[in-house]
């Protein structure tokens, strides 16, 4: 599968973006899709996952209930709302995915990425 992530830019703090990441493929109802992001200078860290039924979801802790993971497998699209962005939340956003169900939220876990797309919050 081939991801394709869009809807980055700059937004100031407080402010919301939505990204989306385009799956190529036939099979993209069953693969667990997910995000990543990486600020400069460190390591590739989770941001959020759910499964291919679209039921069930995971986030990590700094971004619960500010960040929705959400797909339309009709369309081939996971997205990634985002709100009430933070300066902290400045980062190269990356979608993955990975056949059948999610199988842990460490990067290592996830087969297929996306090229990413820079998301700046200015304080």
């Amino acid at each position: 599968v081939q991801l394709q992530a869009s809807g980055g830019g700059l937004v100031q703090a407080g402010g919301s973006l939505r990204l989306s990441c385009a799956a190529s493929g036939r099979t993209f109802s069953s693969y667990a899709m997910g995000w990543f992001r990486q600020a400069p200078g460190k390591e590739r860290e989770f941001v959020a996952a759910i499964e291919w039924s679209g039921s069930i979801t995971y986030y990590a802790d700094f971004v619960k209930g500010r960040f929705t993971i959400s797909r339309d497998n009709a369309k081939n699209t996971v997205y990634l709302q985002m709100s009430s962005l933070k300066h902290e939340d400045t980062a190269v956003y990356y979608c993955a995915a990975d056949p059948g169900v999610v199988k842990g939220l460490d990067k290592l876990n996830w087969d297929y990425w996306g090229q990413g797309t820079l998301v700046t919050v200015s304080s």
